[in-house]
């Protein structure tokens, strides 16, 4: 059981050289301070913002890259490829018809990364 995340908490990739804000859009309607996460707020670029560099060999760019540089690790910009929606879910609270996200939810990205929440940007609504 953990807090509910909201909008404007700091996200971190597995592969990403720095943090990011996870974005909620108001068509959720529900909020504290910000607004909650449901489990569809995985959309990249309008919810999970770039990590500013990638280094998983996994992404194409960075793959290529690397090989033009003999082998040498060469970061690429990070353009997540959000695989699916933030699991596990909150089993008690729904923010409309979707589960909300809780500070221990994660997405997978197609290069191997996994995105999760550093801080659920609010420390007063729990998952229950």
């Amino acid at each position: 059981m953990g807090f509910l995340a909201c909008g404007g908490a700091q996200i971190k990739c597995s592969f990403g050289t720095a943090p990011s804000i996870l974005n909620v859009t108001p068509e959720n309607k529900v909020s504290s301070n910000a607004p909650m996460v449901s489990i569809t707020d995985n959309i990249a670029y309008k919810n999970i913002t770039p990590f500013v560099m990638c280094t998983s060999m996994a992404n194409p760019a960075v793959a290529s890259a690397t090989s033009a540089a003999f082998g040498v690790l060469t970061p690429q910009p990070c353009t997540p490829v959000i695989t699916g929606p933030w699991a596990p879910p909150s089993q008690k609270v729904f923010i409309g018809s979707a589960p909300a996200a809780t500070a221990e939810s994660m997405l997978m990205c197609a290069y191997a990364g996994v995105i999760t929440l550093t801080s659920a940007g609010q420390t007063t609504i729990v998952a229950g």
